[in-house]
């Protein structure tokens, strides 16, 4: 069997990963599918990190900002809708027999650990899959921005951001039959495309840091266990 190229890894996934009819809620089966398929990169030695959105759940913008909701509160209502995720991710991966730990950036400590880095690590080294929940505990920053920091934090070697499409594209393929597909970026390309697959804070970060990033179709059979042993998949924004 080859070797893996990446053998600690921090995955994005969207809230609606884990989403019932219509997008939103949390569906059981979708959890243990899921579950499943972060299992199956575990079994192969990869320690693996999560951060799950919480747009399933809660939609600051729509739900909260577009009525005069104050945006921090908004922002904080999103992050505990993260926690909410997290703890339906864990239970998930507990049944199927996965060590897992939840971690927020925000203080709810009968159900979760508070974050820090060096216990992060050390569950990471032990086997454990870490779920970061509550983004980065501040209002203003995305989820998007909490999975790059966390990925540098725990010094992961790449970056897997989980969507619906199987790369990142010019414009929408469902739209344009015509779309280009791109099996590589640069951060620069990415950045000034503005291709909406990270947002912009999120992006300059991973850049800074070189971190590379793999936007991948999470639905796609196999498509994680590809990730990780290096196999051209989806779209890879590097320097």
């Amino acid at each position: 069997m080859a070797d893996l190229k990446y053998r600690r890894i921090l995955l994005k996934l969207g809230g609606e990963s884990l989403a019932g009819e219509g997008g939103f809620g949390i569906n059981p089966n979708q959890a243990e599918y899921l579950a499943r398929k972060v299992a199956d990169i575990v079994s192969l030695g990869v320690q693996v990190a999560v951060v799950i959105g919480g747009g399933n759940l809660w939609r600051g913008k729509q739900d909260g900002l577009d009525h005069g909701m104050e945006r921090v509160t908004a922002d904080h209502m999103g992050m505990l809708a993260t926690v909410m995720n997290s703890l339906a991710l864990q239970d998930a991966l507990e049944r199927q027999g996965i060590v897992t730990r939840v971690m927020t950036g925000i203080e709810v400590r009968a159900v979760a650990e508070p974050y820090i880095q060096r216990r992060a690590v050390r569950h990471l080294e032990k086997g454990r899959v870490v779920i970061f929940g509550a983004g980065t505990g501040n209002p203003y920053f995305t989820t998007d921005t909490a999975a790059s920091l966390r990925a540098m934090e725990i010094d992961a070697e790449v970056l897997i951001k989980a969507t619906k499409v199987d790369a990142v594209y010019d414009s929408d393929p469902k739209k344009n039959a015509d779309a280009r597909r791109f099996e590589h970026l640069t951060y620069i390309d990415a950045l000034n495309m503005r291709v909406g697959v990270m947002d912009s804070t999120a992006m300059a970060m991973c850049m800074d840091n070189d971190l590379p990033i793999c936007v991948v179709n999470l639905w796609q059979e196999g498509v994680l266990e590809k990730v990780v042993y290096g196999e051209a998949v989806g779209t890879l924004i590097t320097a």
